[in-house]
């Protein structure tokens, strides 16, 4: 099992950060049609009732991330909260990218709760992890980009350095299908039980869609 904790500092510019922490075993598959088919059925339709009823900017838990990035000093419309991003795709008629059966349910999560969502490599990340605030001139290279800047940005770390944030992660710990075990982060900057609940269809989706197996959740404060 991973150690996660969230740093003093982050807690103190915004008290109401946790993170909902699910790790597994499971063998990546390319895709599930079963789950496609939902995830266009029912969760598309769900993220265009938000966007029609709320707007985008005020879908709940993605209004409360917002908030949260221009509290650490980031601007939140030039860094988007990735549950922001696959959102305004669905918005925009983009649809998703397909990646494979964990990615794709982990972006399933981050669209219907608003939430940003990660998942990582448990065999490429260290024991002990720690969701800080990025440090000044602090970077990575991003999956499929050039270096981000993770400057102020929320970021998960372990010895090495950040591996991932709730904008865009690394290709360090990056879900491929030698993957064996899973750690799927839900990253939470709203004071309500939505992150629970996340965590409990979460759980749901990643058995039945990805074939996850000896999961175990907890939530870090």
């Amino acid at each position: 099992m991973k150690k996660l904790i969230i740093d003093a500092r982050m807690k103190e510019l915004w008290p109401s950060v946790r993170v909902g922490c699910m790790q597994y075993k499971v063998k990546v598959e390319k895709k599930n049609e079963e789950m496609w088919s939902y995830l266009k059925k029912d969760i598309f339709k769900k993220a265009k009732d938000n966007i029609f009823d709320h707007g985008i900017n005020d879908i709940p838990n993605i209004r409360e991330s917002r908030l949260a990035y221009k509290a650490f000093g980031k601007d939140p419309s030039r860094y988007r909260v990735s549950s922001e991003a696959l959102i305004r795709r669905i918005g925009q008629g983009k649809g998703l990218y397909e990646v494979n059966t964990v990615v794709d349910v982990n972006n399933m999560i981050s669209i219907e709760s608003g939430f940003s969502v990660g998942s990582y490599d448990t065999a490429n990340i260290g024991d002990e992890l720690i969701f800080r605030i990025g440090r000044e001139k602090e970077t990575y290279k991003g999956i499929g980009k050039e270096e981000v800047n993770i400057e102020n940005l929320p970021v998960l770390a372990d010895e090495k350095g950040a591996v991932g944030s709730s904008t865009s992660d690394s290709e360090r710990a990056m879900i491929t299908e030698s993957a064996e075990e899973v750690l799927t982060l839900i990253y939470s900057f709203s004071d309500n039980k939505d992150l629970e609940k996340a965590l409990e269809y979460g759980r749901a989706y990643m058995e039945k869609y990805a074939g996850a197996r000896e999961i175990k959740c907890w939530v870090v404060e």
